[in-house]
């Protein structure tokens, strides 16, 4: 029987903080060139050792002047003082003025022996002759001058250790002609995805073998960069104990942190724990949070080691909450600016899991400004629940269910993050998708019809693009329609001769559909059941005699790549994606579609703007292949 590794004890997430908190990882300071320190975290203390300015200098263009000479000057009883020549900026002065005398001197300049203030050029008159200035103002010792050591003192405390240094920072060592700078390490973090399956981007994939991208490792190491490490790419690693045992121990030798991500589940072939086990100390095996709960730490060799989990939603919140904070502590660098907003649930939301959840949220402003937030997690396993987020809730371990209109925190991935100008839901549609292009802020999710019917209908979304038949029951505002032509892909040339639906049927053609939320396949279906209707026989044996039937894609453009990668007979799509993927088309009607909109929000900014495109002549619906009015 195969050993099986079980989430027994899940830590709390401050338990899990505070191991993590005690790795051994450390960095030893390194000393960097001024034009690389931006960014970077002062290690010592750096004091002046020289006085800056270096010297007493004009701080205005005028006439340096013996302040004495002055006292009693105005409008109505100038002093003339003899003008003895310039200092300029850069230059040794090689005049002393003495008493009833003056020198012209520039911002910057050395002061000449003698001199002890300046008495700004707008406030003086230089005789014809050129020997004589007329003095219109007093000025006292020091006035218009930056005595030696002003902006700072030879000896003092320029900067301490700790300090971020930012373009003003540099600018302060440069003027105390400091070349290098002691800063604090960047810790290096080796980062091992495991996983057979994983094929880094750039490289041939094969789905046949369920092969996909390497998304962790990239996004993984981009965090790093932002918390101040510097990531190190180990190549990845299948599931064999000693594959993984061997390139662990490498990068453990090589870096001041390991993170791994995948094979941290209570799986049979999951054998991290295993190796950490053996050559380390495994410490945590599993934290009580959502997503993310199979999260790894300990020691390898010496060197700290933290295992995320797989997928890639679960593998950056663990990262941002646990590991992020963790190597900003050793490089020093601050935690960075966070930004929350509270808005109310724009739905309800039932969990019971007895964990803390991270939920990625959406954000959305109906026409009065109140934020509404939304849900978005669609498992683990998909990327883009981050991507079309804007932010998480927390919600507690107890909390059984967020109600409709419960007021809720969100803290906002980034402070620039802000809420989409217009939130659109509904049909996959590809002129629509030229459309928001040209809008300013949009976030469109491509769910289908149906399922943009039914967030309309909850109020969430400001528009909801809708393919097939109107429905009735909602009250909408229709922002503008068109229609469509649709009907089934074939290869060039169309090596079966296909004419309509039903030779798909008596050919034994494989088949790919859409899903069924998709008002394409609504439109397919209903022609089905037309043809059931002709031939006296059931829907369910018509489509149980095309392959393929039942088994729907995502992507309006699916069916086409898959006939382009030899995986498919036919499919169903639009004339439009047949023109631009060269495929032969068979049409088999026209659909309306139609953008419908939230009688709530048609007052929206954001709404108005798709309003007045969809109005504009620049939206030429005619010119599209298969598209018309």
């Amino acid at each position: 029987m195969t050993d099986r590794r079980e989430f027994r004890d899940l830590v709390s997430p401050d338990v899990a903080h505070e191991i993590i908190h005690d790795l051994p990882i450390a960095s030893p300071p390194e000393t960097v060139s001024l034009t690389s320190a931006r960014g970077r975290v002062l290690a010592e203390r750096i004091d002046a050792d020289i006085d800056v300015p270096g010297f007493d200098r004009a701080s205005m263009d005028g006439y340096a002047v013996r302040g004495r000479d002055t006292f009693g000057a105005d409008e109505a009883a100038p002093v003339d003082l003899d003008r003895i020549g310039a200092v300029h900026a850069g230059a040794t002065p090689d005049i002393t003025v003495d008493s009833g005398e003056a020198a012209e001197i520039s911002t910057g300049a050395v002061m000449p022996p003698g001199a002890d203030a300046v008495v700004i050029v707008e406030r003086t008159q230089e005789h014809d002759d050129g020997a004589t200035v007329r003095v219109h103002d007093a000025v006292t010792p020091g006035d218009n001058v930056m005595i030696a050591g002003t902006d700072v003192a030879a000896g003092t405390r320029a900067l301490g250790p700790g300090t971020r240094l930012t373009p003003r920072e540099i600018g302060l060592l440069s003027a105390l002609g400091v070349e290098s700078v002691p800063v604090r390490g960047r810790p290096t973090v080796g980062i091992v995805s495991t996983g057979d399956e994983l094929v880094r981007p750039g490289s041939t994939l094969d789905t046949t073998r369920g092969q996909i991208y390497d998304v962790n490792s990239y996004t993984i190491a981009a965090g790093v960069e932002e918390a101040g490490g510097e990531a190190k790419l180990y190549p990845h690693t299948g599931d064999d104990y000693d594959e993984m045992e061997q390139l662990l121990i490498e990068a453990a030798d090589e870096c001041d942190l390991v993170l791994s991500s995948g094979s941290t589940s209570a799986s049979a072939v999951d054998v991290i724990y295993r190796v950490i086990e053996s050559r380390g100390d495994l410490r945590l095996h599993g934290v009580a949070v959502k997503p993310g709960k199979p999260m790894l730490v300990g020691e390898l060799d010496g060197s700290a080691y933290i295992g995320l989990p797989g997928y890639p939603v679960s593998a950056l919140t663990i990262f941002r909450l646990f590991v992020a904070p963790a190597i900003r502590s050793v490089a020093g660098q601050p935690n960075p600016q966070t930004a929350t907003l509270t808005g109310k649930m724009a739905v309800e939301e039932r969990y019971a899991e007895g964990r803390l959840r991270l939920m990625p949220v959406g954000t959305v402003s109906n026409t009065v400004g109140e934020t509404l937030v939304y849900p978005v997690d669609k498992g683990s396993g998909a990327t883009t629940s981050l991507v079309e987020a804007d932010g998480v809730v927390a919600v507690d371990p107890d909390t059984e269910y967020l109600a409709t209109g419960e007021s809720v925190t969100v803290e906002l991935f980034s402070p620039d993050v802000r809420p989409p100008t217009l939130l659109g839901v509904g049909e996959d549609d590809p002129v629509f998708s030229r459309i928001l292009d040209t809008l300013s802020n949009p976030r469109y999710l491509a769910i289908g019809s149906r399922e943009g019917r039914r967030r309309l209908r909850n109020d969430v979304p400001d528009i909801a693009v809708v393919a097939g038949p109107s429905d009735r029951s909602l009250d909408t505002i229709s922002l503008g329609s068109w229609k469509r032509e649709w009907g089934l892909l074939v290869p060039t040339g169309n090596p079966a001769n296909i004419d309509e639906l039903s030779d798909i049927i008596e050919m034994n053609q494989q088949f790919v559909n859409r899903r069924t939320d998709s008002g394409l396949r609504r439109e397919l279906d209903a022609t089905i059941d037309s043809l059931a209707d002709d031939r006296n026989v059931s829907r369910r044996k018509l489509t149980q005699s095309i392959q393929g039937y039942e088994r729907g894609a995502k992507g309006v453009e699916s069916p086409a790549r898959a006939i382009i990668q030899g995986n498919a007979d036919t499919g169903l799509g639009l004339r439009i994606t047949a023109t631009e993927r060269d495929l032969e088309f068979i049409s088999l009607g026209t659909q309306q579609v139609s953008v419908e909109a939230n009688p709530n929000r048609i007052e929206k900014s954001g709404v108005e703007e798709l309003s007045d495109h969809l109005d504009s002549d620049t939206v030429n619906i005619d010119s599209y292949h298969g598209y018309e009015h």
